[in-house]
């Protein structure tokens, strides 16, 4: 019977199926015009890739191929810019070469910011002087200060109270500032003066109501450069309108720094978090986990307290941090390949290396001797970035008979590798290289490494004064970061006789009518003040010292007590008059050409927070075009290594 039933209907199934399809076709034709949906995407995921990484791309599986970084701006980029800040400050403390002269609009700004800031209290170290006085002062000037916040910088951190003991705060980010007088006001000179603390805001400097947020805060005494260019040689048209602050500026903020997916998926945050906590796992001391997903699409980071002076570092090893560490010896060589395929992935696989660690070695290790440069070089900075004992032998033997580019690449990586008797006994050598950039350089790692052979002095909390065996006698002095003068030659002395002025006669150095080693130093304060004499070695070093050193119970040794910027004045004065037998160099100054490249920021400052807005207008700053352009620069990957502190 079921046989009799299957062959009634299959006619009956037929025709239902004919009628379908005609229906179908019918459908089909009177639909033509009609635009068709697209298939949906499946569920895996759909992350658009930075720069499109395929399947032999060196940057495919990394979290820069996944993410884009956010940082305090709106924008993203692979590369996180830092920030440039700017405010308004008062430089005190001037030998009536500041001025009264000064806007309207700023004045009103500068006395409501010394009223918040206590000046005018008995309390405050200028109790009883009003703002008014102080600003009507010529011994004061209006200035502008600037400058830049490395990217992820973290800010002043104060623990909480114990027992009703305040504990001490840890410092945020140091950074170095520029100081320049208004053009607006009549000042004339900013030698011997120190800035008042100031805030510090991102974009275009401006007054009034409408100002960003408070990111950092500047002061301390003002550096003026006495050289008209690094090489020193003339003094005679030095810039005293313009100086630095080394280590002058503080983070007070935390900057926000923020990974985000292209493609939203809860799946791809936690693979991405997880990498990342993996290779920054969670330190003593810090709160939060390194990486945490904030929804399907963000991911905040936190920076480790290993890495609180190294950010720039920080990011680029999360951005080359391998999504899946299972096979990390698998991407090293992968990596390998790729970069011996291609050399122009040096940077790359640099970065790539030192995000997986110590696994990579093996494989680095291989290319120590490689004929090809690129990726010998690489090989040889990842392992210095990861300390690895057996690069040593190799970077030693370049700093002493490679090429100039390969000796100063050697002294650069040789002062982050382990303690070795034999790596200091390569950079000493070094400083008696022909070239003086590898002689500065090897300078720099013997002093990162506090070498123990190097005469290291703080001289009144002021200054370091390091002095240096080298069979080329030269004076260095630093620009940034630490203030240092640097004695190049062991026996380096003032050469006598000896008669000179400086400073319209307010420094005299002569022989000494007592002793014919000694020479004899006037000196006449410009802000006021008996003048002072006093006798000191000829040795560079004690006269240096004896310039600088502040008479005090614990060491009531004579001393001017000039700061560091009158110290360098007059040495330099000394050797330009043509008693030093030795070269003069300073450090190459960075900070403006950072400032310029970094500053470009659009008239509108983006995502700021802006205070009660008052029914008064904004006034703008002074500041020339070249300081503030209305576009915003996109900067690139670097495409070197660790940063280079070229002298």
């Amino acid at each position: 019977m079921f046989f009799a039933y299957n062959r009634r209907m299959r006619p009956m199934k037929a025709i239902y199926s004919y009628s379908i399809a005609m229906l179908l076709a019918a459908s089909c034709v009177s639909c033509s015009t009609i635009e068709r949906a697209r298939p949906r995407p499946s569920t895996a995921s759909t992350v658009t890739k930075i720069d499109d990484p395929g399947e032999t791309s060196i940057m495919r599986g990394t979290v820069g191929a996944e993410t884009i970084i956010l940082g305090y701006s709106d924008s993203s980029s692979p590369a996180h810019q830092p920030i440039v800040v700017r405010g308004y400050g008062l430089v005190v403390d001037l030998n009536g070469t500041g001025s009264s002269d000064i806007p309207p609009a700023i004045r009103a700004h500068m006395i409501d910011l010394m009223d918040r800031q206590g000046v005018g209290q008995m309390s405050y170290n200028a109790g009883g002087i009003s703002p008014e006085t102080l600003l009507n002062s010529t011994d004061t000037a209006v200035v502008i200060v600037e400058g830049v916040i490395p990217p992820a910088s973290v800010g002043r951190l104060t623990p909480p109270s114990i027992a009703g003991r305040t504990a001490n705060s840890i410092p945020g980010t140091i950074f170095d500032l520029r100081v320049f007088a208004d053009p607006n006001t009549g000042t004339t000179s900013l030698e011997g003066g120190r800035l008042y603390t100031t805030d510090l805001r991102p974009g275009p400097i401006v007054v009034g109501s409408r100002q960003a947020s408070i990111l950092a805060k500047g002061k301390g005494s003002i550096f003026i450069n006495p050289f008209t260019n690094p090489s020193g040689q003339s003094a005679t048209s030095v810039n005293k309108l313009t100086g630095r602050i080394l280590n002058g500026g503080e983070v007070m903020e935390d900057m926000p720094l923020k990974l985000m997916l292209m493609e939203p998926s809860h799946t791809r945050v936690r693979i991405v978090q997880d990498a990342v906590n993996r290779r920054f796992p969670q330190e003593s001391g810090q709160q939060d986990a390194t990486a945490t997903g904030k929804s399907d699409a963000v991911i905040e980071l936190t920076v480790p307290p290993s890495m609180r002076n190294n950010t720039e570092d920080y990011v680029q090893l999360v951005m080359h941090v391998t999504l899946r560490q299972a096979n990390a010896e698998s991407v090293a060589l992968s990596t390998q390949k790729l970069l011996l395929a291609d050399v122009d992935n040096a940077s790359t696989a640099y970065w790539r290396w030192c995000a997986i660690g110590d696994r990579a070695l093996p494989l680095v290790r291989e290319l120590y001797d490689d004929p090809e440069e690129q990726p010998r070089l690489a090989a040889l900075r990842t392992g210095a970035f990861l300390g690895d004992p057996i690069v040593g032998k190799h970077l030693r033997k370049l700093g002493t008979s490679g090429e100039l580019g390969q000796r100063l690449e050697a002294a650069e990586l040789m002062k982050t590798l382990p303690e070795d008797p034999r790596t200091d006994r390569t950079l000493r050598e070094m400083l008696n290289d022909q070239d003086v950039e590898v002689r500065l350089r090897a300078y720099e790692a013997l002093a990162e490494r506090n070498d123990p052979l190097m005469k290291r002095t703080s001289i009144s909390g002021k200054f370091m004064l390091d002095q240096v065996e080298s069979d080329y006698p030269m004076i260095y002095i630093s620009q940034s970061k630490l203030p240092r003068i640097a004695i190049f030659g062991g026996e380096l002395s003032i050469e006598q006789p000896i008669t000179m002025g400086a400073w319209e006669n307010r420094l005299l150095i002569q022989d000494s009518n007592e002793h014919d080693d000694k020479i004899e130093v006037y000196y006449r304060p410009a802000r006021g003040g008996g003048a002072r004499i006093l006798q000191t070695d000829k040795s560079v070093g004690e006269f240096i010292e004896s310039l600088a050193h502040q008479p005090d119970p614990d060491d009531p040794r004579p001393g001017l007590d000039l700061t560091y910027s009158e110290t360098v004045g007059a040495i330099h004065a000394v050797w330009n008059q043509g008693y030093l037998a030795s070269d003069f160099k300073a450090e190459q100054d960075r900070l403006l050409a950072m400032i310029r490249r970094y500053g470009t920021l659009s008239s509108k400052t983006e995502r700021p927070e802006f205070e009660s807005d008052n029914s008064g207008q904004d006034a703008p700053g002074s500041l020339d075009t070249a300081t503030t352009p209305s576009t915003r620069a996109v900067t690139p990957l670097r495409k070197s290594g660790k940063p280079a502190t070229t002298p």
